[in-house]
């Protein structure tokens, strides 16, 4: 059986801030979308890269040798093991492509830090 989504309409329709969802998996990944304004928190993967994806609105993913700014439609890929802090100034709707193992924050704990059980809730 196939399953059409629509990954916009369904970061769209949530009400939880920094609270991904799974809304597909890919071999040994996770597709997720998230609503997210404000600073999440400065972390890293350390054996995993993860790809944002900008559905709706501008994020800038701060790191300590930059950052970068992302408008609608334009992705990037946070190599593993670089610290960086996703920030919207204003509402965004983002896509993410992680791998299954990898942590919300990685190493780093707080009160918007999400379980994978969490992430896999319905929508």
């Amino acid at each position: 059986m196939q399953n059409v989504t629509s990954p916009k309409h369904i970061a769209g329709s949530l009400t939880e801030l920094w609270s991904p969802r799974v809304v597909a998996e890919v071999d040994d990944a996770y597709i997720k979308v998230a609503k997210v304004h404000g600073s999440l928190a400065w972390h890293s993967h350390d054996n995993e890269d993860e790809l944002f994806l900008i559905l709706k609105g501008h994020l800038r993913i701060e790191m300590e040798s930059s950052s970068v700014e992302l408008d609608e439609g334009e992705m990037f890929v946070v190599p593993k093991g670089v610290r960086h802090n996703p920030v919207a100034d204003a509402e965004c709707h983002l896509m993410l492509i992680e791998r299954k193992t990898t942590l919300h924050t990685g190493n780093v704990t707080s009160e918007k830090t999400r379980s994978l059980a969490e992430q896999s809730r319905a929508v």
